[in-house]
């Protein structure tokens, strides 16, 4: 029971992370194209600290739900669990995702609230062409492992 709890936490927190990476990479950027670059700019800016913030308390969730699954699988073999290696490709780019997002947050997002501060459209432009790019590479590694997870 405790497993199947444990399950549907991480999943869900997947689903909020890699769900809100789609919508925003494909519907909300290039429709908020079509505003001026203080709008488009802003908006992104107020946007993205809140579903970063959402993220960051879904990898947190990620993070215990997936060591508590093992531990649960683990403690349920009696000694004898070797880690499947779907399970260490899916926990192994995890972290690189992790990582990623960590760039994102502490970085990236701060050159943009500093551009956002200072009204430099400009570097609020760049910053928000360079969180484009990662959150594309986490999207790309996000669904290798949804895809290798479920085919393995």
């Amino acid at each position: 029971m405790i497993y199947n709890a444990l399950k549907l936490a991480h999943v869900l927190s997947i689903i909020v992370w890699i769900g809100g990476m789609v919508f925003a990479h494909f519907f909300l950027r290039p429709a908020a194209q079509a505003l001026e670059p203080a709008q488009r700019v802003t908006l992104m800016h107020g946007v993205l600290q809140r579903f970063l913030g959402a993220v960051a308390i879904a990898i947190v969730v990620v993070l215990t739900s997936g060591l508590g699954m093992i531990g649960a699988v683990s403690m349920g073999s009696g000694g004898a669990f070797s880690m499947p290696l779907k399970w260490t490709i899916m926990a192994t780019l995890g972290l690189v995702m992790m990582a990623i997002f960590a760039y994102i947050y502490f970085a990236l997002l701060d050159r943009l609230e500093q551009a956002v501060t200072a009204s430099d459209w400009s570097a609020g432009g760049l910053a928000l062409a360079r969180i484009r790019s990662w959150v594309g590479v986490n999207l790309v590694i996000g669904v290798v492992i949804v895809v290798q997870t479920l085919l393995m």
